[in-house]
């Protein structure tokens, strides 16, 4: 069996510590279970989210800043408040134009991001 060590009902977000990712660009997992994670991802201005791709379906809140968002050959500048999605499979990727925050949640959860111990 695998366990799930962020599976909690109540995040201090305060409490987790920042991942490194890229230059610029820092993130926090929140919480997950298997079949479903939420992290938050930290941008400095002309951070980069590389173009890729993954099985997860994904879900984007744009908590604050200005981000160029490419989704597959479409490519839309979204601000604070704005959100976007993105079927498995399908290349994306994002520049940051102005500091700002993105509040990511994939299902099921993005296993390449924790390591998981077996039970």
């Amino acid at each position: 069996m695998t366990t799930f060590p962020f599976e909690q009902q109540f995040v201090d977000a305060e409490a987790i510590a920042w991942e490194i990712v890229g230059e610029g660009v820092r993130r926090k997992i929140l919480t997950y279970d298997a079949n479903l994670m939420m992290v938050v991802v930290d941008f400095e201005q002309g951070g980069v989210g590389a173009i890729h791709k993954h099985y997860h379906t994904q879900i984007s809140y744009v908590q604050r800043g200005v981000f160029a968002i490419t989704i597959a050959d479409e490519e839309r500048v979204l601000k604070a408040g704005d959100a976007y999605f993105i079927a498995p499979n399908v290349l994306h990727g994002a520049v940051c134009h102005e500091a700002g925050t993105l509040v990511d949640v994939f299902t099921p959860m993005r296993e390449d991001f924790v390591q998981i111990t077996p039970g």
